[in-house]
């Protein structure tokens, strides 16, 4: 594992010189050491190029235009957590307690009767947050490994959807040293969260489906991937019943969430998963592909539109405006832009096809 690097003197603006030609300094501001100065290249490159002076001496750096001047800001980076992370710790019990809601409907339990009959949900409760904290710690063990510093799992809690959550995310707030680091930080996750999956999955499809008579159950049919259905198919078992009143047990539809999220997650655009892991692999020729997922999308809401009766269209067509947004937001760039070697792009197209088998072209059609 990467030590550490504890912070020491700030590196002389004159070694900055050849990137960033310093005029002054400010070593007591509140965000941090600011460098005022004049870029000697593009801004891309003068991270590039001090970044990593910077970081062996235990220093993030971002480059920022102030009111017309250039600025260097360099802040210790620090890779443990200081105190209690308590806004971490309440949205985590707030995902719980909606996860456990979202369950109860599942479930059919009537907690109007009896609102303590909320905790029978906990079985799917704990697939879906299982499956989403086994996804982030992977994104987060691999962060410290590479000295990256990273917040630990900001879980995003929904009560009134049928899932409870929006899933979960880490924040990093440092320089990516390179491009090993960031398909290893952005594979990390998927692959964790997939392996939890399949124990999910494997253990819900030998549990006993449920009988339903009102509720969400009865409104919502959900269409499983080919990754669910495949380990149901191999253990002998099934997801899909003859009779609307059965449904698989709610664990199951926990890993629904699981493979759910994974390809959205895998989607090669913006902060996500998959643009880490397809930045790390095509360097900066992944605008192209990023340029074509919304593309995608889109043409996928309007097949669905005009041949499906418009199911999931919606759904297609929402993500396919989130990822223009998060096109717009840009994706990771390492200081150091050399190639990944052949073993971790072999793991990286094995992790994008994963993903495609954690993909159904209507995941939820809703009857009302």
């Amino acid at each position: 594992m990467a030590q550490q690097s504890s912070p020491t003197e700030l590196p002389d603006p004159e070694r900055l010189a050849d990137a960033f030609r310093v005029y002054e300094i400010d070593p007591n501001a509140e965000d941090g050491v600011r460098y005022y100065g004049e870029p000697q290249t593009e801004s891309e490159q003068v991270l590039r190029r001090v970044g990593p002076t910077f970081r062996k001496r235990g220093y993030r750096v971002r480059l920022q235009r102030e009111t017309g001047e250039h600025v260097l800001v360099a802040s210790e980076r620090s890779l443990g957590v200081d105190g209690v992370p308590w806004l971490n710790v309440v949205l985590a019990v707030a995902t719980l307690l909606s996860t456990l809601y979202a369950g109860s409907r599942w479930y059919g339990l009537s907690l109007a009767d009896d609102p303590t009959a909320i905790v029978q949900a906990w079985p799917f409760a704990a697939a879906v947050l299982g499956i989403l904290a086994v996804h982030e710690f992977g994104h987060y063990a691999l962060s410290r490994y590479h000295e990256v510093q990273a917040s630990l799992p900001y879980f995003i809690p929904l009560p009134f959807n049928v899932i409870g959550t929006l899933g979960a995310v880490i924040r990093m707030n440092d320089n990516m040293p390179d491009r090993d680091a960031l398909f290893d930080i952005g594979v990390a996750g998927p692959l964790a969260g997939l392996a939890a999956t399949v124990v999910v999955t494997a253990i819900g499809v030998t549990m006993d489906p449920i009988r339903v008579t009102g509720g969400v159950a009865t409104q919502i049919e959900l269409g499983y991937p080919l990754l669910i259905r495949g380990i149901a198919a191999l253990m002998g078992e099934q997801v899909v019943y003859s009779n609307p009143a059965v449904i698989p047990n709610p664990v199951v539809i926990g890993a629904w969430v699981g493979a759910f999220v994974t390809f959205l997650n895998l989607l090669p655009v913006g902060q996500l998963d998959g643009a880490h892991v397809t930045r790390s692999l095509l360097g900066e020729r992944m605008s192209a592909v990023q340029t074509a997922v919304p593309v995608v999308l889109f043409g996928l809401a309007g097949y669905l539109f005009v041949f499906e009766n418009g199911d999931a269209a919606a759904l297609w067509g929402f993500w396919g405006v989130l990822t223009l947004v998060f096109g717009r937001v840009g994706s990771v760039t390492p200081l150091d832009e050399t190639a990944v070697g052949p073993k971790r792009q072999a793991i990286g197209v094995l992790t994008l096809v994963l993903g495609l088998l954690c993909f159904v072209p209507v995941p939820i059609a809703i009857s009302l």
